[in-house]
């Protein structure tokens, strides 16, 4: 059987203080309205029964999950509950569905993207599917045609076109994948064509990728292992609890993926969007005369220009005069005001209000 997963378990720290510890961006109404993970859910329902989306977040998260997508079953949110990173919560996905489904084969998906039109990856997920079913041992990855030179993605380098009948996309055998390039090399990979974006999303059977992890990352057989057993038993809990934090913090990028054969990818021509940061809300919000970007009920800006002005507290007035470049974030506790150049400090300046016993702010 087809299952979807999808991962949101990230806290977003590059958009504090709209996003908190307790508040992850992956629900923050920034999209006319609309949540990241709400925008996920629905893309993915035309092609899964609701059944068989399952969602992984943080522990902290489980209860707004359950509330931002009130169609699905409870039981369908799974809490991590400790940071493991991608490696162990996919791990841990595999594990639950092949307890119950040996035959199960899983999409992956992360919640914090922005994807258009949502057809281009439900026609892409198909393909992934039909693939893996005539080719069961193999890893399916989908890269984003990249539309200028980025030095904050990671890319995948596409090597000869392969047999799939039942798919409508190319599907293309996978040479390596590269870390996120300097500018001069980002503009090489422009140029070259055999480059795509690294979208962070795959297909693969649950049994092909639990077999991957167990060969490339030995320490995870036992926990995942330990945690099947448990599922849906009164030990599931403390199997949980006991067992997760003993997964090694590593990505399934590099746990498996740059270390498997068998890896394919499927380009996705779309409108496509990470939104790990505010200079993301650029490419999603319409700017007024002055190129300023604003997600806010009232402002009034008067000879600003190409700022980031954002609230979702539609009825506090956001007032600013003679600002250039600036990123201003108002929460009902909080409001950051930084230079547009300087929002990579983000996570030093937490670790400071941190420092500075702070805590409820994070």
């Amino acid at each position: 059987m087809q299952y979807a997963v999808i991962m949101a378990g990230g806290t977003g720290k590059r958009l504090w203080p709209l996003s908190r510890l307790k508040r992850p961006k992956q629900v923050l109404k920034l999209l006319d309205g609309q949540t990241l993970l709400g925008s996920c859910f629905e893309r993915l329902r035309p092609i899964f029964d609701t059944r068989n989306i399952i969602v992984l977040t943080n522990i902290g998260y489980a209860d707004l999950v359950r509330e931002e997508l009130s169609g699905l079953p409870g039981g369908n949110v799974v809490a991590e509950p400790m940071v493991r990173d991608t490696a162990g919560a996919i791990g841990l996905a595999a594990a639950i569905l092949s307890k119950s489904d040996p035959e199960a084969t899983m999409a992956v998906i992360t919640a914090d993207q922005l994807l258009e039109p949502a057809e281009v990856l439900q026609v892409a997920l198909r393909d992934a599917f039909a693939f893996v079913e005539q080719n069961p041992e193999a890893l399916v990855t989908f890269g984003i045609k990249p539309t200028f030179p980025s030095t904050q993605l990671g890319y995948v380098k596409c090597g000869e076109p392969q047999e799939c009948s039942a798919c409508k996309n190319a599907v293309y055998a996978v040479e390596s994948f590269k870390e996120k390039p300097d500018q001069e090399t980002a503009r090489k990979y422009l140029a070259d064509g055999q480059f795509l974006w690294n979208s962070g999303m795959f297909v693969w059977r649950a049994a092909t990728i639990l077999k991957h992890l167990t060969t490339f990352v030995p320490e995870t057989a036992e926990p995942l292992r330990r945690i099947a057993a448990a599922w849906d038993t009164p030990q599931q809990d403390a199997a949980l609890t006991e067992w997760f934090a003993r997964l090694p913090k590593i990505s399934i990028d590099y746990a498996v993926m740059e270390r498997a054969p068998g890896v394919q990818a499927i380009p996705l021509g779309c409108r496509w969007l990470d939104m790990g940061s505010f200079a993301a809300l650029a490419d999603i919000i319409e700017s007024d005369d002055d190129n300023n970007i604003v997600v806010a009920g009232a402002s009034e800006l008067l000879d600003c220009r190409d700022n980031i002005v954002v609230t979702e507290d539609q009825g506090h007035l956001i007032a600013a005069i003679g600002l250039k470049d600036m990123v201003i974030a108002h929460t009902p506790d909080a409001t950051l005001v930084c230079h547009a150049d300087q929002t990579e400090r983000l996570k030093e300046l937490l670790k400071r209000i941190e420092a500075h016993g702070q805590t409820d702010f994070l």
